[in-house]
Parts: C-alpha cells; sequence; structure tokens
C-alpha cells in the first residue's frame, strides 16, 4: 500500500492492474479551465480527471466560505464511487509538478478513511520527461461502491483555530508563501494578511525545482526548524489560501514521520469573510 508518495515508474508497472485507480487534477488557479484542456490533449492512461472547483469543492457562498469549500461527506462519496473507488482500490493522484492540487484529493480521500493514495511524485511533467506512455482516451473503469470512515479530529474551524492561536503548546501554520503572509502581497483575496499568532511555513518549500519531494530528513529538519520542534503533530493546524495546499504541508510532515497534522479547510479565505476575526500583517 502507498499512503504519501509513489514513483512515476511504480505507476507504469500497476497501469493494468484492476485495482489501481489514477487521478489527474492538473489545475491552474489563473485559468481553471486549463487543467481539463491539458487533459484532453493527454493524461496518464486510464486516468480520470478531477476539477478542483467543479469536482472537489462544494459551491462557493460569497462572504460565508473559502473559495473551495470542502463537499460534503456524500457528495464524496458518489464521487469516489464513480471512480471506482473500493477497500480493494490503490489512488494515485498528480498534477503538473509539485502536488500542490492534488494534494487536495489525497487529503479528502484519507480524511474519508481510504489509506491507500499516495501522490505521484514529480507530477506531469516527470511522466513525460520519462516518455512514459500517454493517453487522450476516457477512461473505461466501472463504479464500485466507496465505503467512508470519517476521521474524527483531523480538522479545525475558524473559532478552534482562534482559541488555540495563542497556546504555546499549539501552532496554527501559514502554508502560503512568505510575501502572503506577512502581507506585503495579496493576489487571490481581497484582504492581506495572516491569523494572528500564526507562524509561516510555505508548502513550496517540500519539494526542490523539479517538483520532487525532498528527503525526509531534509523536511523533518526544516518543519523543527520553521517552530514545529517539541509540538505533537494534532497540535499543529495548517491553512492556507482555500483549504488546497495546506494539505501539501500534512503529507510532507507525514512523509517526513513528524506524525499528522490538522488543517482548518476553510483557511484565509473563510477566515476574512468575519470582520470580527483579527488580522495581523508583518512578521
Amino acid at each position: 500500500m502507498y499512503n504519501t508518495l509513489i514513483t512515476a515508474k511504480e505507476v507504469l508497472a500497476h497501469l493494468h492492474d484492476p485495482n489501481w485507480v489514477v487521478i489527474d487534477c492538473r489545475f491552474s488557479l489563473q485559468d481553471a479551465p486549463k487543467g481539463r484542456e491539458d487533459y484532453l490533449d493527454g493524461h496518464v492512461p486510464g486516468a480520470f480527471y478531477a476539477h478542483l472547483d467543479e469536482d472537489l469543492s462544494a459551491p462557493v457562498v460569497p462572504g460565508k466560505t473559502s473559495r473551495h469549500p470542502m463537499l460534503p461527506v456524500d457528495r464524496m462519496v458518489d464521487l469516489f464511487s464513480f471512480w471506482g473507488i473500493d477497500d480493494k482500490a490503490q489512488v494515485v493522484v498528480y498534477d503538473y509538478k509539485g502536488g500542490g492540487m492534488a494534494v487536495r484529493l489525497w487529503w479528502m480521500l484519507q480524511w474519508l478513511g481510504h489509506e491507500a493514495v499516495a501522490l505521484m511524485d514529480g507530477g506531469w511533467a516527470n511522466w513525460q520527461a520519462q516518455n512514459y506512455p500517454v493517453s487522450v482516451e476516457a477512461p473505461g473503469r466501472q463504479p464500485r461502491q466507496f465505503i467512508p470512515r470519517l476521521q474524527e479530529g483531523w480538522t479545525m474551524d475558524a473559532s478552534a483555530v482562534a482559541a488555540v492561536s495563542q497556546d504555546p503548546g499549539y501552532r496554527v501554520v501559514d502554508s502560503r508563501n512568505y510575501e502572503r503572509y506577512i502581507g506585503q502581497e495579496e493576489p487571490i483575496d481581497p484582504v492581506a494578511g495572516h491569523i494572528p499568532g500564526a507562524i509561516n511555513i510555505s508548502f513550496g518549500e517540500n519539494v526542490d525545482e523539479d517538483g520532487f519531494f525532498k528527503a525526509p530528513e531534509v523536511l523533518r529538519q526544516q518543519f523543527e526548524a520553521g517552530g514545529l520542534k517539541g509540538i505533537a503533530p494534532d497540535h499543529v493546524v495548517f491553512y492556507c489560501g482555500s483549504g488546497v495546499t495546506s494539505c501539501h504541508n500534512v503529507l510532507a510532515m507525514l512523509y517526513a514521520g513528524l506524525g499528522r497534522a490538522r488543517i482548518y479547510p476553510g483557511s484565509w479565505s473563510e477566515w476574512i469573510t468575519d470582520p470580527k476575526r483579527l488580522v495581523s500583517t508583518g512578521e
């Protein structure tokens, strides 16, 4: 079973395994149709396509939800069943390169109790670089029954995050880049800054320039140096812009052997919908 990362070579070896399901999660926040268009131009043979906005998120309620609200559990069950994911399935997810979008689906599946899901390290860029087979055909896999087993305690809502943000035994961690964290720039959301008391560990630091995850010992050193040394993993709460790339830090911590952290699914774009919630800028 693979539950964190998997190599493209290992995926290639199982392309025709009836118990393996591959899902293409390519998506661009700046150009929403691009991922599907690129999928139709070519993808890992047999792969389904998951659109971040349309498949992996509930409808946005302006002024109330994040930009990518979490799907209701019953809709996740329908989606995973349609893709043919049952208890026997090994699922592989991938996106363009570093996994920043595909981790959303990785986390969703594990949250519903399906541990056998892994991110293809290096993504589509590496698959192409290896000259592995490419298909434009739609997947032919038949639906199977997905049985959810919701994992309690993996998330925190805004009120819980606010309650622990000043507790020295917890770490609320902003997963966005440093410039967005300090409020120097905000290209997506209407308010710049971060949750008061949060530290910054950018998810982009988990991978190298080619989109491959750094070695577990390197990641472990980064997380500890970033402020997590001595903190219990379930006292670490990651957030990002809309609850997507925060999952990247969860995966990286797990891969580094540091245990499973929590996420605040609503993240920054939900936090700022309530003017009563405080906002910090700077360090």
